[in-house]
């Protein structure tokens, strides 16, 4: 039984793809006393309490992670916090580098501090594969914020508040997917842009991030980073299994783009353990009382997990069945 169940949880970022996928699991499989959301947009708010038909164990907050006072309230009495409020959009990073400083990093911060002031049992922070050896400012704010919610659990050692972090890669049917706009082209009979034809991602379905997230809540105990364990794909397989046949033209890889995905750097890899489902990067400095879980096994000491090393591959009728499409 999950520590979610029967509790109060708030959820930073909560009308993007993975809060709306979140919300319908917690609401249907986790009986929460009730679910905050808090974000700053309020027709996205608008457009989810009419999704969820005003369900009313939601309880709606407009407010912005960089505003710790009105996080501080919106944490009053409860149990456990999921971090996803970030700006993301690489390109839109390097226009605008201070607005991410602020809103992924400071934003974060002020998460850290409202949790431990509010008396939070538990936060998860979501990261993203960019922040593994950062090339764009974008990654570089997102591995500043892992940092800042391991780092937390010195600060709440005297205190319940605990903060972990999962990471993970692309997610299949989020907003910005090249799965849509993939196929539409392909209606419109038009050849598909393709970054390079070598490129791999790691891949990961909506409801699998939504369930290895409340799994994640279950196992930690502070200061952990949770990497799944999941598929890699070949761009030009996804090409296939959405558009067979479409005419492809290479327009490069885009400034701030990787080839290959990493979640987890060749450097961590003295502190890493792999377990069934997933990978755990241990804190580096962790005097609040960290101890490993059991059951881990170290990786060797080269490991770094790439999405064109993986030992786990998506075929292209996986990746059609995946998507629910037909040929």
């Amino acid at each position: 039984m999950s520590v979610l169940r029967g509790s109060s949880i708030l959820m930073t970022g909560g009308t993007g793809s993975f809060g709306k996928a979140f919300l319908r699991y917690a609401l249907d499989e986790l009986d929460p006393t009730r679910v905050v959301i808090f974000s700053r947009d309020e027709l996205k708010q608008y457009e989810v309490r009419q999704a969820f038909d005003n369900d009313p164990r939601l309880r709606w907050f407009i407010g912005d992670v960089r505003d710790r006072h009105r996080l501080t309230r919106a944490m009053h009495g409860v149990d456990y916090v999921v971090h996803a409020a970030a700006l993301k959009q690489v390109d839109t990073a390097e226009y605008n580098p201070f607005e991410f400083v602020q809103t992924n990093i400071a934003g974060s911060q002020n998460v850290v501090e409202a949790a431990i002031d509010s008396g939070v049992k538990k936060v998860v922070a979501l990261s993203t594969d960019k922040a593994s050896s950062p090339i764009n400012l974008y990654g570089a704010t997102k591995l500043v914020a892992d940092k800042l919610f391991v780092s937390a659990n010195h600060y709440a050692a005297a205190y319940p508040t605990r903060f972990s972090v999962v990471r993970y890669g692309n997610v299949m049917g989020s907003r910005g997917s090249v799965v849509p706009f993939f196929r539409q082209l392909a209606e419109e009979g038009k050849p598909l842009p393709i970054t390079h034809r070598e490129m791999t991602r790691f891949w990961i379905t909506l409801e699998a991030a939504v369930k290895f997230v409340v799994d994640s809540f279950d196992k930690m105990n502070g200061g952990e980073l949770y990497v799944p364990r999941i598929p890699s794909m070949r761009i030009m397989d996804l090409v296939e299994a959405v558009a067979p046949g479409s005419e492809t033209y290479e327009m490069g890889i885009r400034p701030g783009e990787k080839l290959h995905e990493e979640m987890i750097a060749a450097d961590d890899a003295h502190r890493t353990l792999r377990f069934a489902d997933r990978y755990l990067v241990q804190p580096t400095i962790a005097e609040w009382g960290y101890t490993p879980p059991e059951g881990g096994e170290p990786v060797d000491e080269k490991f770094n997990y790439r999405s064109d090393n993986n030992d786990q591959w998506l075929s292209t009728q996986e990746l059609r069945s995946m998507l629910g499409i037909e040929v």
